[in-house]
């Protein structure tokens, strides 16, 4: 099945069901999504009493059910199966021919009405306009907010950056606010002014947060560096943050554990997300139950899987980093991400040898190309004087349920590109047919360690970071 963007058929499903009524948080945007979503649920959840919170984020990681998440659990195979069929039989009898996105998309609704939670965290699936998550009402919309945006399915969405923010903006609603986070592109703010205020919404920009010094005071005693002494190669603690909302009179000092430069921005949108709701006048009661403490809380707690993510395999065990960039900017906050791990890993050990591994596979996207979305990654810069031994496997991902139409592009393909770009780097194939070949490449990986300090870095596609964590 391809991808045909239209809210008909949705719509005409959705009619058949109960009104979807819950106050949403709507969250659209190129990179980002899924961290600012999980930042404004694990907020909204830290409160006292906690607010029941329902979050949809797509696509799903490991199992279909998991990307329909209440209070920050999955919610139960078997809630999402009943709900599904009961909405798939309703489209066959009724010849809707929906799409897989738009049945998922309306059992998230539904599963959510019937919890009755008091706020849904609903992430966009692709653009914003046309999108499966945009036929819920204004009235069910507490605030619209907007990440980063940048050159992704322009085949769908246009073929400019300015285009596709327009796209993005489409879910802004009249008299709603509308909160837009930091943007790498000129143009995407004026695209954006232009659909929000013709949409009649309230445009606003997201707060400042600030990076402060080390307190050990903040949020309990900080997490030690990571504990097994066997790594020398070792992640960064969490980031000390400050920032004021107009809805406390005190700065929220916080603890970020979200790593990499770019969740400043996204913690930023978050908070302003939150303190836009906090401020609707619907929410006065709610806001009693709300502190700078409690964000504080909220934001310490937060966890997104697969986005900057450490994990040890093994023994002796082998770090990896797990990231779901699939795209040129996305690819570009990776590599920023792992130069600074090479030079502070230097800066702390500058006699021991360093082994890079990357394990990649891209999904067939045109007109985004292989070679753009790797460039930021080969050759990694750094200082002349770090020395980093590089290598990279490449290799497929399982074809995500429900999907058909995500293709992986060779790995003799992606070989070609790397060696391209890095002709250095030493590079991997598994000649085998049979199933488990990125646990052969992490073999290898560990393998080409070997008494190095090393880290494997394993992007390119989420479905492949799924695949690593049913591993």
């Amino acid at each position: 099945m391809s991808i045909d963007l239209t809210l008909d058929r949705i719509q005409r499903l959705a009619r058949l069901f109960p009104a979807y009524t819950r106050p949403t948080c709507h969250i659209a945007g190129t990179n980002g999504k899924g961290s600012v979503s999980a930042l404004v649920a694990s907020m909204l959840s830290s409160s006292t009493p906690p607010l029941s919170v329902g979050r949809f984020n797509s696509p799903h990681l490991v199992s279909v059910n998991d990307c329909i998440v209440i209070n920050g659990e999955s919610v139960s195979f078997e809630i999402y199966e009943q709900t599904r069929a009961e909405i798939v039989r309703t489209d066959q009898e009724r010849n809707i021919g929906a799409s897989s996105f738009e049945l998922l998309t309306l059992t998230a609704l539904v599963i959510f009405e019937r919890a009755e939670l008091d706020v849904v965290v609903l992430e966009v699936g692709m653009g914003g306009r046309l999108d499966a998550t945009n036929i819920i009402s204004d009235e069910c919309v507490l605030v619209s907010a907007l990440t980063s945006v940048d050159l992704d399915h322009q085949a769908f969405l246009g073929n400019s950056v300015s285009a596709i923010a327009k796209e993005k903006a489409g879910i802004a609603r009249r008299r709603k606010p509308f909160v837009v986070g930091g943007q790498a592109h000129p143009d995407v703010e004026t695209a954006v002014e232009e659909a929000v205020n013709a949409a009649g919404a309230e445009l606003l920009y997201a707060l400042p947060v600030l990076t402060r010094e080390w307190d050990a005071s903040i949020d309990g005693a900080p997490l030690p560096p990571f504990s097994l002494s066997a790594i020398p190669f070792v992640p960064p603690l969490p980031l000390p943050v400050r920032f004021s909302m107009p809805c406390f009179e005190h700065p929220v000092l916080a603890l970020l554990p979200l790593h990499g430069e770019h969740q400043l921005d996204n913690l930023a949108l978050a908070v302003s997300v939150v303190s836009a709701v906090l401020m609707n006048v619907s929410w006065t009661s709610v806001r009693r139950r709300f502190t700078d403490e409690v964000i504080a809380r909220g934001i310490r707690s937060a966890k997104w899987p697969g986005r900057l993510s450490f994990h040890t395999l093994g023994s002796p065990p082998l770090l990896v980093l797990a990231d779901g960039a699939h795209n040129p900017a996305s690819s570009k906050t990776l590599g920023t991400y792992v130069s600074q791990l090479v030079a502070m890993h230097h800066e702390s050990a500058p006699s021991r040898p360093l082994s890079l591994t990357y394990v990649l596979a891209l999904s067939h996207s045109p007109p985004k190309t292989p070679r753009e979305t790797l460039a930021p990654l080969f050759p990694l810069e750094t200082p002349a004087n770090i020395q980093v031994r590089t290598s990279v496997a490449l290799v497929d991902f399982t074809p995500p349920e429900g999907m058909p139409w995500v293709k992986c592009v060779p790995p003799v393909e992606l070989q070609e590109v790397v060696q391209s770009l890095d002709p250095e780097a030493e590079t991997w194939l598994d000649e085998s047919d049979a199933p488990g070949g990125l646990g052969r490449a992490l073999e290898w990986a560990a393998k080409r360690k070997g008494e190095e300090d090393g880290l494997v870095v394993l992007a390119g596609s989420l479905y492949l970071v799924a695949d690593f964590y049913r591993l």
